[in-house]
């Protein structure tokens, strides 16, 4: 509980709060699947599906020459070709590279789409590294890697003086989509949609502040100004009726009034 003792005490009940979220569940509940159901349809039609495929490279050189510098890499020491590894993959991100496997392929890409679309990583401690193609067709994604493996390893001994690349794996036509995950987005919808249904009662619970609490009995008063004797108590004398509130007389009597 949180209180301040100037003239806009704040009074915050975190077992109230709790009570306030448990007592409305049920809303809340609904609120993380509706906004679930929200979150599984948009990952239905606003996001296109997209296909990664793979080509692994595989560095084989024991020495080479790239400008005019020269570079040796014992067998022993294969963390040594890093650098020839980061050599290979600057070569195929560069444009000439990459209009080649373009033109090769006959796909409808650019120069810079195609770069976009191609990621690739060095497999820790060894002198390979993978390529990877996402788009948004499997036959597409499928085609450009192996372009990309019968490309660079020409461009690749055009370039570098007594270098090779082989692949050690071609890719294949990939059958599941690597996104969107329907399941990861549910899920960030369900949380998101709780989060914002306990959010928005948290927030209605705290406006009820003593301005504009309800009181409706002396048992509120006393809660609300626990430093204060509660000297009298004015009797509800309304009584319901078919046309509204009639009013009881302190004596018996009764007189109607309107509501």
């Amino acid at each position: 509980m949180t209180n301040k003792t100037n003239n806009d005490e704040i009074e915050i009940d975190l077992l109230k709060l709790l009570r306030t979220l448990w007592n409305n569940a049920l809303v809340i509940l609904l609120a993380g699947l509706v906004a679930g159901l929200v979150a599984f349809f948009a990952t239905s039609l606003l996001m296109k599906p997209k296909y990664q495929a793979n080509t692994m490279i595989c560095v084989n050189n024991s020495s080479y020459s790239y400008g005019k510098t020269n570079y040796s890499i014992s067998s022993s020491e294969v963390s040594a070709s890093n650098s020839l590894v980061q050599t290979y993959v600057a070569i195929l991100k560069s444009r000439t590279t990459l209009e080649a496997v373009i033109q090769k392929a006959g796909v409808n890409y650019t120069y810079q789409s195609l770069s976009s679309a191609i990621s690739t990583e060095v497999v820790s401690g060894t002198a390979t590294f993978n390529v990877t193609v996402t788009t948004n067709d499997p036959s597409t994604s499928e085609l450009i890697a192996n372009t990309i493996a019968e490309v660079l390893p020409d461009r690749i001994a055009e370039l570098v003086d007594g270098a090779s690349a082989k692949i050690v794996d071609y890719a294949i036509t990939p059958s599941h989509r690597s996104s969107p995950s329907y399941k990861k987005n549910i899920v960030i919808g369900i949380a998101g949609g709780v989060l914002c249904a306990c959010v928005v009662i948290v927030l209605l619970s705290l406006k009820k502040t003593k301005e504009n609490q309800l009181i409706s009995s002396s048992d509120d008063l006393e809660k609300m100004f626990p430093d204060y004797q509660l000297l009298a108590v004015i009797p509800d004398m309304r009584h319901a009726g078919k046309k509204g509130y009639y009013y009881s007389s302190y004596y018996g009597t009764s007189e109607k009034g309107k509501k």
